[in-house]
């Protein structure tokens, strides 16, 4: 059985993206997973110093600030096979208190330099983001571009949003849309479970270069002349 954390990124426990948290709780458990719903409002997340600036092997897991919430929490995710981040819309980005530990979890990537790989390398997330104004793709694709990063899956149909005034408990295709997102996180964390590497360092780069000039050097020879022939026709 895969374990899935669902992240409550906003203060109000009880909002709207708890409401849609529940609907991708259903979804994880039918697709066979076991998940755990986390409020960050619960916890101390203090903000990233930014120690990587200083020195790139000064990041690491478990993060350097040891009075707070942050480890704690990134022991979780790091027995889980993956994890749904659910956040109100701040000015069409995510809450204060999720991206101060969206940045704590540099300390995850940066283990690249210490062990090889990322800590959170295969694991599986998805997205949801609501408000009364827009925003909720904004917010999603910097989730999504930030945890891929990171090493993390993004399965199809891994979003869920609302920016309406109205109760987002009348939204049926968002209700729906969460639920997915829980079902089908669940779903490719099961499949890839196992695979414990998926980005390679051990690369010969120099030879990569050396072919990737040759080859452009080749197609410039061919292709270079009838451009010019038309950027500097006299006609």
């Amino acid at each position: 059985m895969v374990k899935i954390i669902l992240i409550n990124g906003s203060p109000r426990k009880y909002g709207w993206s708890f409401e849609l948290l529940v609907a991708a709780e259903r979804g994880v458990i039918d697709a066979s997973g076991e998940p755990e719903i986390i409020h960050l409002v619960d916890y101390t997340i203090k903000p990233c110093i930014g120690c990587v600036s200083d020195d790139q092997m000064a990041c690491k897991f478990p993060c350097v600030i040891k009075d707070d919430d942050f480890n704690k929490i990134g022991k979780k995710i790091l027995e889980s096979d993956g994890l749904i981040i659910a956040t109100p819309l701040y000015w069409y980005s995510v809450s204060g208190i999720l991206k101060n530990f969206i940045d704590r979890m540099t300390s995850f990537e940066n283990m690249i330099y210490h062990v090889g790989k990322s800590l959170v390398d295969g694991k599986v997330a998805g997205f949801i983001a609501v408000g009364n104004d827009t925003g909720a793709i904004m917010a999603i694709a910097y989730l999504m571009a930030t945890l891929n990063s990171m090493g993390i899956h993004i399965p199809p149909w891994a979003l869920a949003y609302h920016h309406k005034a109205d109760d987002v408990l009348n939204n049926k295709s968002a209700i729906l849309d969460a639920y997915n997102v829980g079902y089908n996180v669940t779903i490719a964390a099961n499949r890839f479970k196992g695979i414990n590497k998926w980005y390679r360092a051990d690369v010969d780069i120099k030879k990569i270069i050396e072919e990737a000039k040759n080859r452009s050097n080749k197609l410039k020879m061919v292709q270079k002349p009838s451009r010019d022939s038309i950027m500097y026709s006299k006609e």
